[in-house]
């Protein structure tokens, strides 16, 4: 029988919506909710039972035109929940747009650690990435994203499509943090000074509370080969940016952070995910 061609998409939709709450002294999943290709593994308590950590897999291995990703975590009260991917996300080349909406909701004496490995952006791709994030009381808040842009290992410049981003993050409504970004494939912000400047990688923290001036110092001496970053703070929050050569180089200066302000900000002493080590 043939079927109507308008039956056929070539879109690949996926859903994951997960919330966590603390019982006694532990943090547990109490809703995990998918469609589609986009799953999280068994949760894990590497630092014990007040954190618990879920690995974010898509399974296809790739984002292509058409295709959508809508990922929803919520931390109930004093919860403590960390969220990182097995691997990099690719956004492959495609005539069509491809869109991430991300939303992260965290309440009162919350914490929640965003840290996925990094965002591939293949040139010709059409990626638009949405993020909101609300906090609420003394919710705390440690967030990365790391994005490369064409796979200069395979000597592909971004030299078509696009990389769109929406960032905003609130306290009780409050704007903090609000942030929208584009590059276009063989734009000259990619190799201006005042751009990129030939870097093909950029990274963002951002992490929620105030440092001392030592710390700050600490952290702005930092020194990965092939990265160039620094870090600003702000009324409650602390934001980090870089530019590197690699992913890999940008992703060790992001840990080399987490390991310095983890501890100041969060009262746990870092420790890395087994999966970024394999």
């Amino acid at each position: 029988m043939n079927l109507p061609a308008a039956l056929f998409t070539p879109s690949w939709p996926a859903e994951l919506e997960l919330a966590y709450a603390r019982h006694g002294e532990r943090t547990t999943p109490v809703q995990r909710r998918h469609v589609g290709p986009l799953r999280v593994q068994k949760h894990l308590y590497a630092e014990g039972p007040e954190v618990c950590q879920h690995i974010i897999v898509h399974p296809p291995g790739g984002i292509a035109g058409g295709d959508t990703l809508d990922i929803s975590a919520h931390a109930g009260e004093r919860s403590w929940v960390q969220l990182t991917s097995p691997g990099a996300a690719k956004w492959y080349c495609a005539a069509g747009v491809a869109r991430q909406d991300l939303r992260l909701n965290v309440e009162a004496g919350a914490t929640l650690e965003w840290l996925p490995q990094e965002t591939i952006i293949y040139a010709g791709a059409q990626a638009e990435l949405h993020t909101q994030i609300e906090l609420h009381g003394d919710a705390r808040l440690f967030y990365w994203d790391i994005v490369a842009l064409g796979r200069p290992a395979a000597d592909e410049r971004f030299s078509s499509g696009h990389f769109q981003a929406a960032l905003d993050v609130r306290r009780d409504g409050k704007l903090l943090w609000h942030e929208r970004q584009r590059v276009s494939g063989g734009d000259g912000l990619l190799d201006s000074p005042i751009g990129l400047n030939g870097q093909p990688v950029f990274a963002t923290l951002l992490v929620s509370g105030e440092v001392d001036s030592e710390l700050l110092e600490r952290c702005r001496e930092l020194q990965i080969d092939g990265v160039r970053g620094d870090l600003s703070q702000l009324a409650g929050l602390l934001i980090a940016r870089c530019l590197a050569s690699e992913a890999l180089k940008a992703r060790a200066w992001l840990i080399a952070l987490w390991h310095l302000l983890r501890p100041a900000l969060l009262g746990r002493e870092a420790v890395p995910p087994r999966i970024w080590s394999t």
